[in-house]
């Protein structure tokens, strides 16, 4: 039975509460949040590549760590990084440079026109069973910016499953209701509990099937 759905604060109480109370550092709870989806992914079938979609906040960071773990279990896996590098920081920053050392092909889309990112997106995600959608997490609010926007529409236009991160990008965590545009997913691994806006009926067409994964901490209200 699944805990009672969180909202955007709580699920900030959550990571404050395992890291300063339980001693848990951030990227323990990254790590089993990106294994846990990675587990998720072999019970669907993998069935062939797999391209993940990174952001570069802690969303991104649980991508990193889903990329590392496909490839060390022998997927062909390859990222595609909507963000500077530079720009990444935190435990994000630690799991993206473990990913480097693990052969995973690394496109860096920040910077690019849209229209070089599509063929770029295109020539990466050839073959492709899986995408999966590791833009944007439950603190995000209102219709994604450049290049997020460009990188969903993609994503919803092409053939393969797509798995979402915690949420599909662009989805409020709290209300539920989709931005412009919101990714399609047909699977959601979200984290410790469904999240209060998964009951707007307005988001029961983005998020697919729900998988509620725990990463390793008690939920307390």
């Amino acid at each position: 039975m699944s805990p009672n759905p969180m909202n955007r604060e709580e699920v900030r109480a959550f990571d404050r509460d395992a890291i300063e109370r339980l001693g848990l550092p951030g990227v323990v709870l990254m790590e089993n949040a990106g294994r846990g989806c990675v587990e998720v992914l072999e019970r669907l079938g993998v069935g062939g590549p797999v391209l993940v979609v990174c952001g570069k906040g802690n969303n991104g960071g649980d991508g990193f760590v889903i990329a590392r773990h496909l490839a060390v279990r022998g997927y062909d896996c390859r990222v595609a990084l909507g963000a500077d590098p530079a720009d990444l920081a935190g435990d994000a920053r630690v799991m993206f440079e473990a990913l480097t050392h693990c052969g995973v092909p690394i496109l860096d889309e920040s910077g690019v026109n849209a229209g070089l990112m599509l063929q770029e997106l295109d020539a990466l995600s050839r073959d492709a069973a899986w995408i999966v959608d590791a833009l944007l997490g439950t603190g995000v609010k209102g219709s994604p910016r450049p290049p997020y926007d460009t990188l969903i529409d993609w994503m919803n236009g092409e053939g393969g499953r797509r798995l979402a991160v915690d949420l599909p990008s662009g989805l409020d965590c709290d209300t539920g209701e989709p931005g412009s545009p919101t990714v399609r997913a047909d699977h959601t691994c979200t984290f410790v509990a469904p999240k209060v806006g998964f009951a707007n009926p307005a988001a029961a067409e983005f998020l697919g099937e729900l998988h509620v994964l725990d990463i390793g901490a008690p939920f307390n209200r």
